[in-house]
């Protein structure tokens, strides 16, 4: 015979699945709850971060759009991550900023559009990285027939490759979490719309959901991932067999992309290839500052203070820009 309170929590998931229960229309993000200097500190930090990822990535599309010294593949790939890299933190940073000064809501079906364009994006820089890899590989392992292999059409291609894939993987998402009913809590523990935060607000069963962004998560991400890791080892194998100052030049035109890499990866796969608990989601939280707002801004800077072109370009920008002002007044 069953208690009171058995039959209560009986009842109640019943009606959870005869959709009894009044539907939830709209979301709270949380963010970084605290005292209200803590909120102005963040609300600065973020607006700083997002900034400097405008301008800065801004400053790398007009060098390589305008500079015939830069006109190869690596910075067609370049000025594609560039984009990415303004698109996917303009998808979350202008809502999250928002929160920083008032009660920060969002609409159910706003939340999952957002989660949509964000896997999206991240999805697509992964694989755009693994090309970049590719191109890398190219260029050191075999130089004499490079063009050949990363022509314009093929650099178009690979590019689109990302793009479509990005999608795939993010419409596997959406569609999933779409399917859930959201009927007793509303509060997401994060300053963006992410598919765990999502889904642990769920009252339908997100085992399936859950799973399926362990497998097809680890999928792609574990996959580019490797393949990134493939083409470095063959370039490590081919450093060992040149001289050093060709040696000292191919790593130079590596480690720009090598340190992006560590960043984006690093935090990235701890992220999604665990289950969605609290304390996953509070340690995935702070992790997310680090691939939606940090390293944005810092890739153009990582590849100004690394890349010897690319130095040179920006110097000529700034001194055609300062020529140009100069002459105005």
């Amino acid at each position: 015979m069953q208690s009171g309170y058995e039959y209560f929590n009986l009842v109640k998931i019943k009606g959870i699945e005869r959709g009894n229960w009044t539907s939830i229309h709209e979301f709270i993000l949380m963010g970084f709850s605290g005292q209200k200097w803590l909120q102005i500190v963040l609300f600065a930090f973020f607006l700083l971060f997002y900034l400097l990822n405008i301008f800065g990535n801004l400053i790398i599309m007009t060098m390589v759009i305008s500079d015939h010294a830069l006109n190869s593949p690596m910075y067609f790939l370049l000025a594609n991550l560039s984009f990415l890299d303004i698109v996917y933190s303009s998808v979350t940073l202008p809502k999250t900023l928002v929160g920083f000064l008032k009660e920060n809501r969002i609409t159910v079906n706003g939340c999952i559009l957002q989660m949509h364009f964000f896997h999206f994006l991240g999805c697509t820089e992964g694989v755009l990285l693994a090309v970049m890899g590719y191109d890398r590989y190219a260029a050191i392992c075999q130089p004499l027939r490079y063009n050949l292999i990363m022509n314009k059409s093929i650099c178009i291609q690979l590019v689109s490759t990302s793009w479509v894939t990005g999608l795939i993987y993010s419409m596997s998402q959406t569609v999933m979490t779409a399917q859930l009913t959201f009927c007793k809590f509303n509060k997401i523990r994060h300053f963006f719309c992410d598919v765990k935060p999502i889904i642990k607000l769920s009252c339908s069963n997100t085992y399936l959901n859950e799973l399926m962004l362990i497998i097809i998560g680890g999928f792609f991400s574990t996959g580019t991932l490797f393949l990134t890791v493939i083409s470095y080892c063959f370039i490590s194998t081919h450093l060992l067999k040149i001289n050093s100052k060709g040696r000292q030049k191919a790593i130079s035109t590596c480690s720009s992309h090598l340190s992006i890499v560590i960043m984006f990866y690093g935090t990235a796969v701890c992220t999604y290839l665990g289950p969605a608990s609290v304390d996953s989601i509070e340690k995935d939280r702070v992790a997310a500052i680090l691939f939606t707002v940090i390293t944005p801004a810092l890739n153009p800077i990582i590849y100004t203070l690394r890349n010897k072109e690319v130095r040179q370009s920006f110097k000529k920008l700034f001194k055609y820009t300062l020529y140009g002002r100069m002459r105005l007044l």
